[in-house]
């Protein structure tokens, strides 16, 4: 391992690179233009490709792409260019071309304001591009963090053949941290997507999904395959549609429900969080991405004061771990959510703990300040019956 000083931009790149990403294609946009300076020299420094995009969308289509071809890629961007991304990035998920986004938070709608920072995009993240399009977000808490996270990011976007957003800040992309990076990336575990077995010739392009959980192999364009990426149902039996039988109708309900339900069937390897204290919490603070180095500063703040505090860090955001934040709250009489936003994650606690008597209150930001532990302390003291 070597020690090092980062920034958690840099960081991104580093563990794009170190999971095998060898193309990036990219538009400069606060506060994640460092990934696109830094990408447009370590690309070329690991025999990979960088282009630099006339904008987020083409940056997208560009990355769509040369995934097709069987390299591994990614962009990154802010607030505004995920917005000009989504319908791409709901083609990406339907043709089942795996690619990572990495989105640096600033604060503000519109163009917002560009030198600042916040956690506005959970939603987005989710439910941004059109037709009921699933969703893979995961979000890193430190520098150290953003190198490993972005690794599996990558990792599986290739194993589920789908686009996994890394949900992050400009608190944390513009943060230096000394960190320790292995110092061969090769002895890193990393994951292949699904390719055919059989010869070109036997390879007819039409592959089948025969199980709602299926991921089907996918051959790389140019390798003299046949390859028809998924088009929900437009193509009967084309790129995925399971159906083998019937219409178009049949296969857009076979595919939509499949490209669902392959991630849903993986949950154990895609969901991850990080508890703390857990086990007789009477107060649970549940965070992601910085917000929840505070929470755990908060906890420690609390149990010296008497008070039964644990915390729930959630490490994916999508899908949402609703079973996990259902089981750290079954003891709890109070549950406190602080983000930098006006409640985006708190409603979806309100909703999986609608069966659950413990109040859940916010603590919310959106000055693009940090969440002080004090006020998550204060807030606990006046909730706590």
């Amino acid at each position: 391992m070597s020690r090092r000083l980062l920034f958690g931009n840099h960081a991104f790149c580093e563990g794009a690179i170190a999971a095998g990403v060898r193309f990036y294609a990219g538009y400069p946009i606060t506060p994640a233009t460092e990934i696109a300076e830094f990408m447009s020299r370590r690309m070329f420094e690991v025999d990979g490709t960088y282009v630099q995009m006339e904008d987020e969308l083409a940056s997208l289509n560009a990355v769509i792409g040369a995934s097709a071809t069987g390299v591994k890629s990614c962009t990154a961007s802010a607030g505004p260019g995920m917005a000009l991304i989504q319908n791409e990035l709901g083609q990406a998920v339907v043709a089942e071309v795996p690619a990572v986004v990495i989105n640096v938070g600033r604060a503000g709608p519109g163009i917002g304001n560009a030198t600042r920072s916040g956690q506005m995009e959970v939603m987005q993240a989710r439910y941004g591009p059109n037709g009921e399009c699933p969703a893979v977000a995961i979000s890193p808490a430190t520098v150290e963090e953003a190198f490993w996270l972005t690794i599996k990011a990558v990792n599986l976007s290739e194993s589920l053949r789908t686009v996994v957003i890394v949900l992050a800040e400009g608190l944390l992309g513009l943060q230096r941290a000394v960190v320790d990076l292995p110092d061969d990336y090769g002895a890193i575990e990393v994951t292949e997507r699904p390719r055919p077995s059989m010869p070109p010739g036997e390879y007819s392009g039409a592959y089948i999904a025969s199980e709602l959980d299926d991921v089907p192999p996918i051959a790389d364009f140019g390798t003299g395959y046949k390859t028809i990426l998924n088009t929900v149902g437009i193509q009967p039996r084309g790129g995925g549609d399971g159906s083998t039988e019937g219409g178009r109708l049949e296969n857009q309900d076979f595919t939509i429900r499949r490209l669902h339900e392959k991630i849903l069937a993986r949950k154990d390897d895609v969901i991850m969080t990080e508890r703390h204290g857990i086990e007789d919490a009477e107060v649970v603070y549940i965070a992601f991405g910085t917000q929840a180095q505070s929470a755990v500063v908060a906890m420690q703040q609390a149990r010296a004061k008497g008070i039964k505090a644990g915390v729930l860090r959630l490490i994916t955001v999508w899908p949402f771990p609703e079973d996990a934040v259902r089981e750290c709250c079954a003891n709890a009489r109070a549950v406190v959510v602080p983000e930098m936003n006006l409640g985006q994650v708190r409603m979806l606690v309100v909703n999986a703990l609608a069966d659950h008597d413990a109040k859940v209150v916010g603590v919310n930001h959106v000055d693009s300040n940090y969440i002080l532990p004090d006020e998550i302390l204060a807030k606990t003291e006046e909730v706590l019956p």
